[in-house]
């Protein structure tokens, strides 16, 4: 009987996997070839003491005076407004405006 139902299983997993015809099932878009988000990358204030790097999955890591992922977090990106959840449990807030990153109380620019 199990055997049986095991062979069922099969047979219909193998009828799914080719009800297209051969032709490979649809699949969703490869986020790896979207372009990344415009503020993606790094974020220095004017005297280099804090570094934020915007990375392409939505986490952050931030280095301030030479201690490297100091923070560590996810962000989202809505319009020009970024939420900030940093592994360690707070939340933060920033905006980017005319090419500005104001992150709570730091100015950020973009490294180029």
């Amino acid at each position: 009987m199990i055997g049986r139902m095991l062979l069922t299983l099969g047979l219909l997993t193998a009828m799914t996997a080719c009800a297209d015809g051969g032709r490979g099932a649809k699949q969703a878009p490869d986020r790896a070839s979207a372009p990344p988000h415009p503020y993606v990358g790094m974020w220095v204030t004017a005297d280099g003491r804090i570094r934020q790097e915007l990375l392409p999955d939505g986490r952050y890591e931030e280095e301030r005076d030479g201690r490297e992922r100091a923070y560590t977090g996810r962000y989202t990106v809505t319009g020009d407004h970024l939420d900030y959840f940093d592994d360690a449990g707070f939340t933060a807030t920033g905006d980017v405006r005319d090419g500005v990153l104001y992150h709570e109380h730091l100015v950020l620019y973009r490294e180029r």
